[in-house]
């Protein structure tokens, strides 16, 4: 198996191999491995000093910020308040200096006290407490050996834990599912503790010894899994649910929060109390020794564990999983299930779990209770994707002035001093939309992130030129001193101010009046008004709004206009610029008659348009939404069919910029009607946007986009989002087709 070693992050850690209740669903006494037979009943010194140098040895040879540390049994307080200090304390003097130790316990309970609770507040050993619910739930599996309810003894237990000295210990409860008890009782009696986290967990299980089905539902589970969600929900989510919140996570492109879900690789290992290191504790259900690797902590290292070809197999991802899964559309939250509930004799864990059809009607169903409040805005509104936008800008601009924190100088503490005076503007808000903006925001951080030379020094005139504009544009009376290099002094949205020499520099003051605004520097005052009307030293950035085409910028001036990854053309002569206008004009024409839904979204979202040299583009960059280079040749059908590339483009990219349509991009790969070999959903999603968006111009490309959106739907990576977004796709495909 290829790839790098995952290194354990976390360590369960077994202090004692007996327990004081006689569950009869335990998967370590009453399943198919019996190894605790042979165990010493509490954990040696020996194996608490070997464990400890080995997790340490671990985390520093991978430089690992944290690791956790979980005390198991059996029943772990049965080792007794001494050992368990013993093991604290190793723990603690092991990885001090190394990584920051979270140590956590797993118990029923039932021997729970101050004295242990005192001693768990000492060395911040969360507690978790085994519970299945009301009484009557509870005591179905967990009881005494002579039959006695422990449920009494768990409820004095979480009382205790509760007290405020002790709150802040508290992990939560755990749960393990039996679908004979009533769902909402047992939902209702956990919420009723007020536990911090709750974790539902599907009873250890595989196809050689399935789990009860009372009433044969192939999906009982999933059903009162979809019954407690349903209350969790109705009653605002109050606790955290760990199985649901994996679900939720995964729908919406994020990762999984179980092991029990999801594709994320396995960095758990498990220390016996005889030091034999195993794996995941509930492989001891699939078959005797199943969870063995024949190493222990004496004379092994975890990273020889990390290498063992069992461990290794839980770390594949989608490689990991039966070919079913692979192929099927949820996988990427339900993760094929728990690698145990896959075994099954004869083709080992090569199987889909022995839960499949729950772990899909759970997945299915959340994401059908919860896909229209998941769902971004920005997806279908395209005012909430330019608000979304905007305030990522925002958030840019907020970074680039912690980054410079220190380095920036007197002169950009001045501009962001002056920038609170303008930022409630609606000239600041223009200026901050501009495209060029964000281009300059993700420049500079770039600059700052790689450490080049003055990369600290220059931001301070970008940002005084643009609360300059900001002020001009609003009337603000304020006073702005902008730096200028090269003879010329840019307002970004506004123009280019020139001064004389090439290499002239210097500091500019500008001040807005009526129309315009005053500038002076060296000595010499100007008067530019109005902003629109050019004259041998102010060149405005003109304006496309005629013969009915939207009021866009046509944007030739400003340096960081150069982000499309193609050369764009200096300011333009006025009859190249009134040509190249004139035929926008047209190919706005064009789009109202065509496709009148799209070209009103684009003159809604498009603020600038840039010429770009050649015959190449659209083009788009790191600028948000609103920019797209043109080329500055072609007739008005190929500007239109330009504009409408461009502008679906600059809409996607701009989305995934705010939300994630899809994950794991890559993972799979998918047919697509335009070429012959396959791509990710990402080339697939995008291909299928922009010729959804052509339909009206190109013969052929609602066809193709429809055929993808078909492959589309039945892939794994998509996310709530997504799925809104191919529904949305669907309908201006067919749409513009009728209108083609």
């Amino acid at each position: 198996m290829t790839g790098p070693l995952v290194p354990f992050r976390e360590i369960v850690l077994k202090v004692h191999s007996r327990c004081d209740l006689a569950c009869d669903h335990c998967y370590i006494y009453e399943h198919a491995d019996q190894s605790w037979r042979t165990r010493p009943k509490t954990i040696s010194d020996e194996a608490i000093i070997s464990t400890a140098r080995r997790l340490a040895e671990h985390t520093r040879n991978h430089a690992l910020p944290s690791v956790s540390v979980i005390l198991h049994g059996g029943e772990p307080l049965l080792a007794g308040p001494a050992r368990l200090r013993r093991i604290c304390e190793e723990l603690t003097a092991a990885l001090d200096g190394v990584a920051a130790l979270d140590l956590r316990i797993h118990t029923n309970g039932l021997q729970l006290s101050p004295r242990y609770l005192d001693l768990f507040d000492e060395f911040g050993v969360k507690v978790g407490i085994s519970l299945d619910g009301d009484k009557a739930a509870n005591d179905r599996h967990r009881r005494f050996a002579d039959g006695r309810s422990s449920h009494p003894l768990v409820l004095r237990a979480v009382e205790l834990l509760h007290q405020d000295r002790y709150r802040h210990l508290d992990l939560g409860l755990l749960c393990t599912i039996d679908v004979q008890n009533d769902p909402v009782a047992v939902h209702d009696a956990l919420m009723e503790l007020d536990p911090p986290r709750i974790d539902f967990l599907l009873p250890h299980a595989t196809w050689d010894d399935p789990p009860p089905r009372p009433d044969g539902s192939p999906t009982a589970y999933a059903d009162w899994l979809l019954t407690v969600f349903d209350r969790w929900d109705r009653q605002g989510r109050p606790v955290p649910v760990r199985l649901f919140e994996s679900v939720l996570s995964t729908l919406a492109g994020g990762p999984s929060l179980t092991e029990s879900l999801g594709l994320a690789p396995t960095d758990l290992v498990v220390v016996e109390t005889d030091g034999t290191l195993e794996q995941v504790d509930s492989l001891k259900s699939a078959y005797e020794g199943a969870a063995a690797t024949g190493f222990d902590v004496f004379a092994h290292s975890f990273d020889e564990v990390a290498a063992h070809p069992g461990v290794r197999a839980r770390q594949l991802g989608l490689a990991g999983v039966s070919e079913t899964c692979r192929r099927c559309p949820v996988v990427r939250s339900c993760g094929g299930g728990l690698y145990t509930h896959r075994y099954r004799t004869g083709t080992d864990f090569d199987n889909t779990s022995v839960y499949c059809a729950d772990l899909e009607a759970l997945v299915r169903g959340v994401e059908r209770r919860t896909a229209r409040a998941s769902v971004s805005p920005a997806v279908t509104d395209d005012a909430a994707l330019g608000t979304e936008q905007h305030e990522l800008t925002w958030l840019l601009l907020a970074g680039l002035h912690d980054e410079l924190a220190g380095r920036g100088g007197e002169a950009w503490a001045r501009a962001w001093e002056l920038t609170g005076a303008v930022e409630r503007s609606d000239g600041f808000d223009d200026v901050l939309a501009h495209p060029y903006t964000r281009s300059w925001l993700h420049e500079t951080l770039d600059a700052l992130q790689e450490d080049r030379p003055g990369a600290a020094a220059t931001p301070a005139a970008r940002l005084s030129a643009s609360v300059a504009a900001a002020a001009v544009r609003g009337g603000s009376d304020l006073h702005v001193h902008v730096p200028y290099e090269n003879g010329a002094l840019l307002l970004p949205t506004l123009g280019e101010l020139r001064f004389g020499g090439a290499g002239e520099r210097g500091i500019a003051e500008v001040r807005p009046v009526e129309k315009g605004f005053l500038v002076r520097a060296h000595g010499v005052e100007r008067r530019i008004t109005p902003l629109d009307e050019p004259s041998a030293d102010w060149l405005p950035v003109r304006r496309l709004g005629r013969d009915g085409a939207p009021d866009l910028a046509i944007d030739d001036l400003d340096p960081y206009r150069d982000c499309f990854g193609l050369p764009v053309l200096a300011r333009l002569g006025l009859d190249e610029a009134a040509d190249w206008t004139g035929r926008l004009a047209g190919a706005w024409s064009l789009l109202r008659e065509r496709a009148p839904e799209q070209a009103g979204s684009a003159a809604g979202s498009l603020s600038t348009l840039t010429p770009l040299a050649g015959r190449a583009g659209p083009a788009v960059g790191r600028h948000g939404l609103g920019a797209l280079g043109l080329p500055l040749h072609g007739d008005s059908r190929e500007l239109a069919l330009a504009l409408l590339r461009g502008r679906r483009r600059a809409r996607l990219r701009a989305l995934l910029e705010v939300t994630d349509l899809y994950a794991e991009d890559g993972w799979w790969t998918h047919p697509a009607p335009w070429t012959d070999a396959p791509v990710p959903v990402s080339e697939l999603l995008a291909g299928a946007y922009e010729r959804a968006g052509l339909a009206a111009f190109e013969k052929g490309s609602a066809e193709q986009a429809l055929r993808a959106l078909e492959t589309l739907e039945r892939a794994a990576e998509l996310t709530v989002s997504g799925k809104r977004l191919l529904a949305r796709l669907g309908e201006e495909a067919d749409r513009d087709r009728c209108r083609g």
